[in-house]
């Protein structure tokens, strides 16, 4: 899959792996379409790629926002992928000291991160099916984002960790399916990365994350991330795999 002249969806792209993801598809020669809620900043990471980015504000898990952003690719196109960055990290006890976990809370984690990821590749798979095959007869790949703690979850993220076991788990089924149409499905696993909420923690406090890391022992970046997709793009061979990009971490408990 060149990424040279073709285009691609990236949800998340207004900051951390989904804006290194974009960044990255621009200084391949790619286009990309930036989805994110946050207006402001889209807008401007947009502007300061050039005339191979546009934004789009979108909300992932709402059928109507998500078809905006494909009648908008349809137009650019043609659309040979997407990238699923988009999503949320809420830390709340099953039982807490306030009480049960709010089932909206759960709901929402949910509404965001599996549903708003199938409503993503579901909309995007019935564009790319349209494109011409290329090398392999291949048309396009889809990348989802899930985490470590699909694996590992820690006390606090049952509701996330649901979330992204449910990425995890589509990621063969949709591949398996996919295939005739000449799709790829792949899906990411980070572990302790560089976003922007980790970044706002004092210093010692990210140190002392980045030393729970076996090898090397710092946070991952955004970067390393959009390297690994760059590389899921360009191997035809890798199909239907979860990559855990995580530096060897397990989660414990706490």
């Amino acid at each position: 899959m060149q990424i040279k002249d073709n285009l691609f969806v990236v949800t998340g792209a207004a900051s951390g792996l989904g804006c290194a993801t974009a960044q990255m598809i621009v200084r391949e020669g790619g286009k990309v379409l930036m989805v994110d809620l946050n207006q402001e900043v889209g807008d401007q990471l947009a502007h300061s790629l050039g005339q191979n980015a546009k934004f789009i504000r979108a909300d992932v898990s709402s059928e109507d926002s998500a078809k905006q952003v494909f009648a908008l690719a349809q137009q650019w196109g043609p659309l040979r992928g997407l990238v699923n960055c988009a999503g949320i990290a809420p830390a709340v006890k099953v039982l807490g000291k306030e009480g049960p976990h709010p089932l909206e809370t759960f709901t929402k984690t949910i509404q965001v991160n599996l549903i708003g990821s199938f409503n993503m590749c579901r909309l995007a798979a019935e564009l790319i099916s349209t494109q011409t095959p290329l090398a392999d007869n291949e048309r396009g790949v889809l990348v989802n984002t899930a985490s470590v703690a699909a694996y590992e979850g820690q006390i606090g993220q049952a509701a996330y960790s649901a979330s992204k076991g449910g990425v995890v788990s589509m990621t063969i089924p949709m591949a398996r399916e996919l295939a005739k149409q000449g799709i790829r499905v792949l899906c990411i696993a980070p572990g302790i990365m560089e976003t922007p909420m980790l970044m706002s923690f004092p210093q010692h406090i990210q140190d002392a994350l980045g030393q729970t890391v076996p090898f090397p022992q710092r946070l991952g970046k955004p970067q390393e991330y959009a390297d690994l997709v760059r590389y899921m793009f360009t191997n035809h061979y890798l199909n239907g795999e979860v990559i855990r990009l995580d530096g060897a971490i397990r989660l414990t408990a706490r």
